[in-house]
């Protein structure tokens, strides 16, 4: 996956500010698909005027940026995909829906940020595209209509 290159020249960015990304892209998720908030069982009472800042949305956040730099590193390698994948289904059951979802918030508040020009905004898009298939695969060996 040559893409993964190209988004990993400008990683660095996203690793400088990983909790203020990750806040950030949680909360416009929270915020522009509500129902998702209810996904995060420790999130779900927060209002969504209290989301933005909060520390624990941005913990998780900067977890969600990491997994994905690990799988950007790993060339999307199936090793790290899987386990992802069989926790999102077995314990979290996370539809693949949420998936595309937080995708597009991701290519969109780094598209804003400058983190990414349209090129990385692109790969990215294409990534994830193989990515959320692999992650479709699994959930389809474990029985998980996600």
């Amino acid at each position: 996956m040559s893409d993964c290159k190209l988004i990993l020249a400008s990683w660095g960015k996203v690793e400088s500010n990983l909790d203020g990304y990750g806040g950030e892209i949680l909360t416009r998720l929270f915020t522009e698909h509500p129902d998702t908030q209810k996904l995060f069982p420790k999130f779900v009472a927060i209002p969504h005027g209290e989301l933005a800042g909060n520390a624990a949305i941005a913990e998780h956040g900067k977890t969600v940026l990491t997994k994905l730099g690990e799988i950007l590193k790993a060339n999307g390698s199936s090793d790290v995909i899987k386990p992802l994948a069989t926790t999102h289904a077995n314990k979290h059951k996370i539809a693949l829906k949420n998936f595309k979802l937080i995708t597009d918030i991701i290519i969109n508040v780094f598209g804003e940020k400058g983190v990414w020009d349209a090129a990385t905004q692109d790969a990215f898009r294409s990534v994830m595209g193989v990515v959320v298939n692999e992650i479709d695969c699994v959930y389809k060996e474990l029985g998980f209509n996600g």
